[in-house]
């Protein structure tokens, strides 16, 4: 059986089986990868919330801004990974393996400075976040283990992008799965000892062993990637490549940045909406957040392998073929997360139930959860469709769409509807600006596949 992925590098023609076959089985080690992600954080809120909702309300008040700061560091490696993708699919491996050396540095580097910002930063945040005194401790101290560990999320989010996007998904998602179990392990020796930053660190050490294993993957034993005994390779040196190629890797990677710090800076806000409501209802949007990732992480894990198969179609110049695959990740994504959403709705009961014994927090969770759920499809849509922009290179246009529908729609309705009916109405807020969005991203999808029609008139 020929490798798709070959074949669009090769210039053949794919039948729409071959098309939608390949988007699933760049999907499916994505989506594993992501939901047992998402279970490595289930898993950490459900040892957590067994020890109380002032715990639980420690890391949900910071949550807000590791989600900041983890869209930045994102932002850092994707624009390397994306041109890692394109320059594969134009059959350039030397330009891509030296896009592997100098993001491996600057995506470093870029970390370093990040960690001694959250570091000085986690003594204050819990306070700023409108903390109550009972949690303040915990939770600057969960950030502080989450900002030193930083550099290593980074190097394991910059050699898994570039992983992926020489189109092997499967290596990175056994890893992920990995450090699921790992996290199990440690969270189980230090939580009962060391309480919330037992959590913090039982997942750090878990993200150091996989770190290291998929920067050894991808600098040793790549195929097509590994830097050691290529003898034959041009290396550019730092001027050079700053000059032939990081260009192109500001060009994906600003807009995202700006897209993820604005989305973070709006969970924040989301966060300081809520956080007067009391302590209840802080533990029940976080433990709401990490039930409901479970139903949108499928779209991620789409989104990714849209962004791979996309952005290697447009470094072998085959837009039209970008398009169409493009459109079948978007409908699939849509499917998948309706079928999710019809799912949290049902069991949103167990899925908040696993997390906290507490009933009146329970209560709360599966009332919000199942406002969610009617979101789903058109979050889909915008999730695996900014996929497919990032793949194309087109990332700007994303960013003031997300900035339009979060800042205009989300919060001014959450600050409205909070004030008169608490944590439900924010949360409803919520479900119309996702909704909003997904309708943004499926017009502009159109509007994309117009203008390249135009263009091959």
């Amino acid at each position: 059986m020929r490798d798709p992925l070959l074949a669009i590098r090769s210039g053949e023609d794919l039948t729409l089986r071959d098309e939608v076959i390949l988007i699933l089985r760049l999907s499916f080690p994505a989506i594993l990868a992501q939901i047992s992600s998402i279970i490595m954080q289930y898993i950490d809120a459900s040892m957590v919330g067994h020890l109380g909702p002032n715990a639980s309300a420690s890391i949900g008040i910071v949550s807000s801004s590791t989600w900041l700061v983890g869209g930045v560091m994102t932002a850092a490696s994707l624009g390397f990974s994306v041109l890692v993708a394109q320059r594969i699919g134009a059959r350039d491996e030397e330009s891509a393996r030296n896009t592997v050396r100098w993001g491996l540095v600057f995506c470093l580097i870029f970390s370093l400075i990040l960690c001694a910002v959250c570091t000085v930063v986690s003594r204050f945040l819990p306070l700023w976040m409108g903390g109550e005194e009972a949690i303040l401790k915990d939770a600057s101290a969960y950030f502080l283990v989450y900002a030193l560990s930083i550099p290593i999320r980074e190097m394991l989010l910059t050699s898994q992008g570039m992983i992926q996007s020489s189109g092997n998904i499967r290596l990175p998602s056994i890893l992920n799965v990995c450090m699921c179990f790992l996290d199990v392990l440690f969270n189980a020796l230090f939580i009962p000892r060391l309480g919330v930053v037992g959590a913090a660190l039982g997942t750090a050490l878990a993200y150091t062993v996989v770190a290291v294993i998929m920067m050894y993957e991808l600098i040793f034993r790549s195929t097509s990637l590994s830097l050691v005994g290529r003898g034959g390779d041009r290396k550019y040196s730092f001027t050079e490549y700053c000059a032939k190629e990081l260009s192109t890797v500001l060009k994906i990677a600003i807009p995202v940045a700006i897209d993820n710090i604005i989305m973070g800076f709006a969970y924040v806000a989301f966060t300081r909406i809520v956080s007067p409501f009391g302590t209840t209802s802080i533990a029940a949007n976080s433990f709401s957040i990490t039930a409901e990732s479970l139903c949108y992480m499928p779209g991620f894990g789409i989104g990714v392998a849209a962004t791979t198969v996309v952005g290697q179609c447009i470094g072998a110049r085959r837009k039209n073929l970008a398009k169409r695959l493009g459109w079948i990740a978007v409908i699939l994504g849509m499917l998948i997360m309706g079928l999710s959403g019809a799912l949290m709705w049902i069991f949103a009961p167990q899925m908040i139930g696993i997390l906290t014994p507490d009933e009146e927090i329970r209560a709360l969770g599966v009332q919000i959860l199942r406002i969610e759920a009617f979101a789903e499809p058109l979050y889909g849509a915008s999730i695996v469709a900014a996929g497919v922009f990032r793949g194309a290179g087109e990332t700007l246009l994303s960013s003031v769409l997300n900035l339009m529908s979060v800042w205009a729609v989300r919060i001014p309705l959450a600050a409205y509807l909070g004030s008169m009916m608490g944590l439900k109405g924010a949360w409803i807020a919520m479900c119309t600006e996702l909704c909003v969005r997904g309708t943004l991203f499926l017009v502009r999808l159109v509007l994309w596949n117009r203008k390249e029609k135009a263009s091959a008139i």
